[in-house]
């Protein structure tokens, strides 16, 4: 199993780094992206099950996601992106290696087990009995699987990225920078 894990973190890892050189973008700002999408989709998935029960227990549940709201942007919306990235960078500029390479590795297979039991699971609850909740569910676990991935990859150096300067090539230049123009010359008789 723990080669298995490598395969993916080594696969997951050169992914990354072929999505740096494109945008210009790290593995850590792609995390913090999938980890907004998760959030949302946990408030879709609280919202989807609990909008027809009653209502003590939508409060509730209302009143858990708003403190696990209250609790996130206490704890992992703290931290910029770019704060993240610099020490990502300093890390791998001294030479180190991800300490989650190691440190996750038993909860990154742990997942990835899970990922592969589910979806039997999964695809057979929503095709047999309509159960929305189970894809909604499964795709939690699965973006957790890749997150984990993903907080375990080294970046590259900073780099601005192929598809920016490619787009930028296209864009007119500023209107207050004209080209010189060549002066007329008055013709003299």
């Amino acid at each position: 199993m723990t080669q298995l894990d490598s395969a993916i973190l080594n696969a997951a890892e050169r992914a990354c780094q072929k999505f740096q050189v494109l945008t210009g973008r790290t593995n850590v700002w792609l995390a913090v992206q999938l980890t907004n999408l998760s959030i949302v989709l946990y408030f879709i998935w609280a919202a989807v099950v609990f909008a027809h029960t009653e209502l003590w227990l939508r409060v509730s549940v209302g009143l858990f996601c708003a403190a696990l709201l209250y609790t996130l942007t206490q704890t992992i919306f703290k931290v910029s992106i770019e704060e993240s990235e610099a020490n990502a960078y300093r890390r791998v500029a001294r030479g180190l290696r991800n300490p989650r390479r190691i440190r996750d590795a038993q909860l990154r297979m742990s997942f990835v087990t899970l990922s592969v039991f589910m979806s039997s699971l999964a695809g057979f609850l929503y095709v047999t009995l309509h159960q929305h909740v189970a894809l909604l569910s499964y795709s939690l676990i699965v973006l957790t699987t890749l997150l984990l991935y993903l907080l375990a990859c080294d970046p590259l150096p900073p780099c601005a990225g192929k598809v920016k300067a490619w787009l930028s090539a296209f864009q007119p230049a500023p209107s207050g920078q004209l080209s010189p123009s060549v002066p007329d010359q008055e013709q003299s008789s």
